[in-house]
């Protein structure tokens, strides 16, 4: 068992570390297909780099490293229940050291463990089979893509779809829809598994399961190849491209099985994952506990560090004509009032980290420091503290910001804080108060914490700790640090805009396709 709790680590580093083969093609080809001076391919540029650094560093790709699902299969008369308890060692380990972020927080206290450890984390489901090795797969998926999940009960009414019937079409409505509804929130271009059938629970576990297949694979089911065939082309056409800035590629891989149901339910499940697709898998020698065999190996491995060599690019990008400004707080808002949706800005100085129990703790409170003219960054990073006390940032890319809607506008205008990094936007309430007392919101690119990592130069400080490391206040020093301006303080917001056209493509697809 020590040397399978050694094999455990070694797959939880890899998995957080590492993107596979199979999903580093994939975002080879959707970067190839780009337009080049777009935002959409600044946005894929990034996201290479990123991974490029992740391979270097050996450090987390995403700063969300999710809640680690395992599944395993094992021969008969394997101790489970040893395996449990190595396995919950290896998590408790990798978080020590910086491979995973302390993810695990008592739903009812919010306390969080410090360990990923706690009553349901990680989730280990295990399966006995007739071969005479263990087969133990991972998967480690963000909030921001799993708050995008969505399950559908058929008939319903979709929006821009019209209705959608218990048959192949409404199925294909569905998916649709989940894309659509997805934008730039789980951190598009995506992946997504779909589950047919079942009851909600297993609905959603057979959607899940779909996102353990390559990427490459061909689906055994004539009817399901067909629709996954036709979802990769279509989801396409709706224009809602990498961060949801627009672009050619909304979907990188669409995988669908299918488990019988009862006659009163029709469920369709989606488990939407971002492009930081951490999965991997081994197979595990029973008696020594060693590592026999990697798995989703097959193919040609795509090494970013020689690609964008290549193609000539740094990791400062430039896209074109694009207006560029530099901003260090405290910000003025005459500063704000000149920027517009699109422009690049590149941010130096101080910013300050705040997340969900932030934004609900200063709606009551004062802030422990003067956030006048300053900058909110909607993140939360993977932290570690040296022999000396002195705190590292190991990884540190934005969150999905629309969990603050209902507090961002009214913090800003109670502090006088005039910007904010997230991804995937914001919503009116914001947007009217961005108007109002002249505010921006800045999207960073999703899943890119190396990336941003590096542009973070010190740790100044630390606040509400007791929050728990992801969501407690960092006073952060940066130099470099690029967004793009998506909602300006004249009312103008990307993500609108990008919303109301998609739903415009997504109404092409109305009219039955499959008989």
């Amino acid at each position: 068992m020590e040397k399978f709790q050694e094999s455990m680590y070694k797959l939880i580093v890899e998995t957080s570390t590492k993107l596979p083969k199979d999903v580093r093609r994939a975002i080879a080809r959707a970067k190839a297909k780009e337009n080049a001076g777009t935002r959409a391919a600044m946005a894929l540029t990034t996201i290479a780099c990123n991974i490029k650094m992740a391979d270097e560093n050996v450090s987390p790709i995403c700063q969300d490293t999710g809640l680690p699902t395992f599944k395993i299969k094992v021969p008969v008369g394997v101790n489970q229940i040893k395996m449990k308890e190595a396995i919950r060692n290896a998590i408790a380990q990798a978080t020590k050291d910086g491979k995973l972020r302390p993810n695990s927080v008592d739903s009812l206290t919010g306390e969080n463990s410090g360990d990923n450890l706690g009553e349901g984390v990680p989730v280990i489901k295990f399966e006995q089979w007739e071969k005479d090795y263990i087969d133990v797969r991972l998967i480690l998926k963000g909030g921001g893509c799993e708050n995008k999940n969505i399950q559908y009960s058929l008939p319903c009414e979709l929006e821009g779809l019209g209705r959608a019937g218990r048959d192949l079409d409404g199925i294909r409505k569905c998916i649709l829809h989940a894309v659509y509804q997805a934008q730039g929130q789980g951190c598009s271009a995506g992946f997504i598994g779909v589950g047919i059938g079942g009851d909600r629970s297993s609905g959603y576990d057979l959607a899940k399961e779909q996102l353990f297949r390559s990427v490459d694979d061909v689906n055994p089911n004539e009817e399901l190849r067909q629709l996954e065939e036709y979802i990769m082309e279509n989801a396409n056409k709706l224009g809602i491209g990498t961060m949801g800035f627009g672009g050619e590629t909304t979907l990188l891989g669409c995988k669908i099985g299918v488990m019988h149901r009862i006659p009163a339910s029709f469920f369709v499940s989606v488990a939407y994952n971002c492009w930081a697709f951490r999965r991997l898998g081994v197979k595990v020698d029973p008696a020594t506990g060693d590592i026999i065999e990697w798995l989703y190996q097959e193919g040609e491995d795509v090494d970013f560090a020689k690609e964008l060599e290549k193609a000539e690019e740094k990791a400062s990008v430039n896209i074109g004509e694009t207006r560029e400004f530099v901003l260090e707080a405290p910000i003025t808002e005459e500063q704000i009032r000149q920027l517009k949706v699109g422009d690049v800005v590149r941010i130096n100085g101080m910013i300050y980290t705040g997340r969900d129990a932030i934004h609900k703790h200063l709606m009551d409170h004062d802030s422990p420091v003067d956030l006048n003219g300053q900058i909110i960054y909607h993140c939360g990073p993977v932290m570690l503290k040296d022999e000396n006390g002195k705190w590292h940032v190991k990884a540190a890319g934005p969150t999905t910001s629309i969990r603050e809607e209902p507090y961002q506008g009214e913090i800003m205008k109670k502090f006088g804080i005039r910007a904010v990094i997230g991804k995937g936007g914001m919503g009116a309430k914001t947007l009217a108060a961005l108007k109002e007392h002249g505010g921006v919101y800045l999207n960073a690119i999703g899943g890119a914490a190396q990336y941003y990592a590096d542009c973070i130069k010190s740790v100044e400080g630390v606040d509400f700790l007791e929050f728990g490391i992801p969501e407690a206040m960092w006073h952060l020093r940066v130099e470099n640090f690029t967004a793009v301006v998506t909602m300006d303080s004249h009312g103008n917001s990307l993500h609108e805009d990008v919303e109301k056209s998609s739903l415009e493509k997504l109404a092409q697809f109305k009219e039955p396709v499959f008989k």
